[in-house]
């Protein structure tokens, strides 16, 4: 659900978009770190948010990481 929003930021498509590793963070809401290999040895890591259930809000990108690689570890951002 994030891929098209990132790839907005980037300002290119990605063919590869494949979540590998991911952990969680509640707040008002649930934050989501997700490491996606984006083709080649590239990743990238996202941080996504969940609103709570009442709010009905989509799943958003708050902020990413580029660059990254395999053995980088997934931290909070």
């Amino acid at each position: 659900q994030v891929k098209p929003q990132l790839e907005e930021k980037e300002g290119k498509t990605f063919d590869v978009f494949t979540a590998v590793e991911f952990k969680t963070q509640v707040v008002a809401g649930t934050n989501y770190f997700i490491k996606v290999h984006v083709g080649n040895d590239d990743f990238v890591h996202l941080r996504v948010f969940r609103s709570l259930p009442h709010e009905n809000k989509p799943l958003s990108l708050h902020s990413y990481q580029s660059s990254k690689a395999k053995h980088d570890e997934l931290a909070f951002f």
